[in-house]
């Protein structure tokens, strides 16, 4: 069998062992039944994935860092719950069928047919499989980003226009508050409306998520006003977390929802920069309009 053969055997090889020790893992660790049957069926297909290009390859190719990797598979699960951390893992067992698909051409006879048994497994598990797990998290995402996306570009908003009237970060950091309070009650009120009309979803959950993940940001982005006494800086601090909010939260929605998450990112942050802008720009008109500017 040609190098070149060899050596992405050892790659396919090494790549399904630690992926069907993942997948075994998790299953240990999950205490629903229904997910736990799922993740069992997943792993005992990888293994047999694994065996396949073991053979091919000639020798056993186990590696060395299956243990740490399970631990860090094991704190997304914690984190992030368990299908944002399969769809993590899927995502670059897609590349693999990829390559798969490339080698099918060099091999013949049974093997071919095997391998075309693996692809066909792989993309059972992406479309079947992990999209049935019952997670509550994904069911009411779409409310929790709508919650932390509008609070992000409504408050960043509130202390941009601030910005343009006073100099005190108290006063902006408290008009935050009370505005992104009032915002977070309205949001949870449309929420549970819209949940009303979708099968499957609490009203009471959706509202409450809505509601939770606005008053988590507005909290979080009004906090650098409440300790730093320079408004440019207390500006600067509060958009820097909203950054940093919007690439976790975006790339967290990506992943589930199989989107590209560098033109989800680009687009959420220049809206959100675009509203600042905008309403530093009113807000300095209004405080100048009424002779207000620097005296608050």
């Amino acid at each position: 069998m040609a190098n070149e053969i060899l050596e992405k055997a050892r790659e396919f090889c090494e790549q399904e062992y630690e992926d069907s020790m993942l997948y075994a893992y998790i299953a240990s660790k999950e205490k629903d039944e229904n997910r736990r049957k799922i993740l069992e069926a997943i792993a005992k297909d990888e293994e047999g994935h694994y065996k396949f290009w073991k053979k091919l390859y000639g020798k056993d190719c186990k590696t060395e860092s299956i243990n740490s990797k399970m631990l860090f598979f094991l704190f997304l699960r914690k984190l992030f719950g368990i299908t944002f951390t399969l769809k993590y893992l899927e995502n670059k067992e897609k590349k693999a069928i990829e390559s798969y698909k490339k080698m099918l051409s060099e091999l013949k006879g049974e093997d071919a047919q095997v391998l075309m048994k693996i692809i066909q497994d792989e993309e059972i598990h992406e479309k079947t499989e992990i999209q049935s797990l019952d997670e509550k998290v994904v069911r009411y995402m779409s409310f929790i980003i709508l919650g932390l996306a509008d609070a992000i570009v409504e408050i960043n908003g509130v202390h941009a226009g601030f910005l343009g009237v006073t100099e005190s970060t108290i006063v902006t950091g408290i008009a935050g508050m009370v505005v992104g309070v009032s915002a977070a009650i309205s949001m949870a009120s449309a929420a549970y409306l819209q949940a009303k009309h979708e099968a499957g979803k609490s009203p009471r959950t959706s509202a409450l998520m809505t509601g939770l993940a606005y008053i988590s940001a507005v909290s979080v982005l009004a906090l650098p006003y409440f300790l730093i006494r320079k408004m440019l800086t207390a500006f600067l601090v509060s958009i820097s977390i909203a950054i940093l909010m919007i690439a976790s939260f975006t790339y967290y929605g990506s992943t589930l929802q199989e989107k590209d998450f560098k033109r989800e990112f680009i687009e959420s942050t220049l809206l959100m920069l675009g509203t600042a802008f905008v309403t530093y720009f009113f807000g300095d008109l209004l405080g100048t309009a009424f002779g207000i500017r620097g005296i608050l």
